[in-house]
């Protein structure tokens, strides 16, 4: 009799793992990141693209200027690559796929005007 009990505890250890094992394929992750470059040059850069990114269904928006980079981590499904693209644009910077209205772009602040190669020189926006 133990012996049968140690069979069945062992047999439903052991199909309990392959279920695991197909809800992990079944179950995708809840959360996707992805990286691409941001034209920007100071905080102020920063601020504005990290905000065009303050969505629902986008956990969490980091952009750094010196790499010009934007790591966004997001609800898996939800985003399109491109609407990310569009959403950095539509507040005037260019991305590696979408470049911005240059009406917007040129709204911006005179330090944020990256095409022209300008640089921020007030240090407290960088």
């Amino acid at each position: 009799m133990k012996n049968i009990s140690k069979i069945i505890i062992a047999l439903i250890a052991v199909i309990s793992v392959y279920m695991d094992m197909g809800m992990a394929v079944v179950n995708p992750p809840k959360k996707t990141t992805i990286t691409f470059k941001v034209h920007g040059v100071c905080g102020d850069c920063k601020e504005r693209i990290e905000t065009s990114l303050d969505r629902k269904g986008i956990y969490k928006a980091v952009y750094n200027f010196k790499t010009q980079m934007v790591t966004i981590t997001y609800k898996t499904g939800a985003f399109k690559e491109e609407q990310f693209h569009n959403m950095v644009a539509m507040v005037g910077h260019d991305t590696e796929l979408v470049k911005a209205d240059n009406v917007v772009y040129s709204n911006l602040p005179e330090c944020c005007k990256y095409r022209d190669g300008v640089k921020c020189s007030d240090p407290e926006k960088d």
